[in-house]
Parts: structure tokens; sequence; C-alpha cells
């Protein structure tokens, strides 16, 4: 027979390795927790990562940035005295399809028409009809019959440099006319600015303003410079007739002055008509 230390050391052994047993399981019961715990940490970190990185945590969804239609170039009004601040047209949003009408009120008759392309000239209509807005043409004198047969109006100052503090781009200017061995253009060639155009007029030529020509005759040449945004729709006679008028010394030595003042009493310019085709000069 085992003796009883022999008995009681196989009990403490056996109660040793049971202890031991117990341990064992706990440690890897814990490593399996931290393992787990580990792993949806990580799991959490990469969703809360992806979803930063898509934008889930801005505290305001961000629009898609406009594009801009028109540039609108600063003019130092303090190197041009005769230029007007009145501030700047939007540069986004703008109608780029239809008509806008324009009308001019003078004191030579009835109310002249046009119709402004907003297709081939969204800026130069855009610009107008912001102008109109602010009263800008309102009481102007139209300063120039010019000898290519166009009514030169729009720049408050008369002098031909005049205009808002801002200017812009041509936007269409018509094909000129082939070379011709003669002074004269050839008879079956169409008019660069036919009877009717409206057209852009700028000094020096690309830095559009406010200033706009009426043509009240056929104007031809190879070398454009007037850029076109509509056609005159109503009171083309009246237009016929200013450009009639006798015109004096401007004061710079050029005989374009119309003798008799015309003024314009009001310029306003209407909602835009998206459903209209475009049917100016410049189609």
């Amino acid at each position: 027979m085992a003796s009883s230390r022999d008995r009681q050391r196989k009990l403490a052994r056996a109660k040793l390795d049971r202890q031991l047993a117990r341990r064992a399981a706990r440690a890897k019961r814990h490593r399996q927790i931290q393992a787990g715990v580990g792993a949806a940490v990580v799991l959490a970190l990469i969703v809360v990562g992806s979803a930063w990185a898509l934008g889930a945590f801005d505290s305001k969804p961000k629009p898609e940035a406009a594009e801009d239609v028109c540039l609108w170039t600063p003019q130092d009004a303090s190197a041009n005295t005769n230029l007007k601040d009145v501030g700047k047209p939007p540069a986004t949003g703008l109608p780029t399809t239809g008509t806008r009408t324009m009308t001019v009120t003078t004191n030579q008759g009835d109310p002249i028409t046009a119709e402004l392309d907003l297709a081939s000239a969204p800026c130069a209509a855009a610009s107008i009809s912001y102008l109109a807005g602010k009263s800008f043409y309102d009481n102007t004198t139209c300063h120039e019959i010019t000898t290519e047969g166009a009514l030169h109006c729009g720049d408050p100052s008369g002098t031909g440099i005049g205009g808002p503090t801002y200017s812009f781009y041509d936007e269409y200017l018509p094909t000129g006319a082939k070379p011709s061995a003669s002074a004269s253009p050839a008879p079956d060639e169409p008019a660069t600015y036919p009877k009717g155009t409206v057209a852009m007029a700028a000094n020096p030529p690309g830095s559009n303003g406010s200033q706009f020509l009426i043509f009240f005759k056929d104007f031809t040449t190879e070398t454009p410079t007037y850029p076109i945004i509509g056609k005159i729709t109503g009171g083309l006679d009246v237009v016929e007739k200013i450009g009639a008028l006798a015109t004096v010394d401007n004061g710079n030595g050029a005989k374009v002055k119309p003798k008799t003042d015309v003024v314009i009493q009001s310029l306003t310019v209407g909602e835009a008509n998206l459903g209209a085709a475009a049917s100016s000069s410049a189609s």
C-alpha cells in the first residue's frame, strides 16, 4: 500500500494540474477576447476612415461650383475718369439660348426695339441688361453718327472712352469681306454688318463695356472689329432718320457729332425668351 505521504503528494499534484489547466483556459479565453476586440477596433477604424474620406462627416454637402459664363475685367476709374462705377453683372447662371428684347426710347420718335441674341452674345446681353437695370443709359446722348453708317450710343460721358468699371471680350465677330482689287466690295459680297445690325463698340477694340452701334445702312469691311449682338426688330425708320441728321465737329476734328442732340430717355431689356430661336445677324 502506498504510504499516506505518497497519497498526499499525488492529491497535491492532481490539484496543481487542475489549477494550471484552469489558468491556461482562462488565459486562452482572455487572448481570444483581446483578439476579437482588436479586430473589431481595426474594422471600425477602417469603416470610419472610409466614411470620412467620402465626406460622410461634412456638416453640409458641398455643391458643385457653378461655371462662369462671362469674365468681367475690372477697369480703373482713377485712370479713366469717364468710367462710371455701378458694380458688375453676375458671371454665372446667365441664359445662353434664346433672345432678349431691348427697347430704346429716344427724343427722336417711336421706340427702337432690338432682339439680343443670347446664343452668340450672352455676355453682351447680360451686360446691357444689368446696366439698364441701373438706369445707366437713361438721359444719355448718342454722341456719334459714324462714317460706317451707324448710330453710336451707350457712353454716358459722350467721349467715346466712357462706360462701366469693367470690360468683357468679343463674343461674335462676323467674317470679313474677301480682299478686292477695287475700293468697293464685289456686288454679290454680303454686307459684314447689314442694315439693322446691333453691335458692341469699344476703344480699344475687344474691351467692350456699355457702348453699342445700330447700323442704319449696310457696311462691309475686310477687318471687322465690332462684335454683333443682335438686330433691330422695330423702329429702323427712326434710326435712319437719326442717321440723316447733320453732324458737327466732335471736338477732335471729326465731323460725326449729331448737330441735334439724340437723347436716350430710357433703355430697358426684357426677360430672356428661352424658347425663341436666335435670328440675329450673327446666325
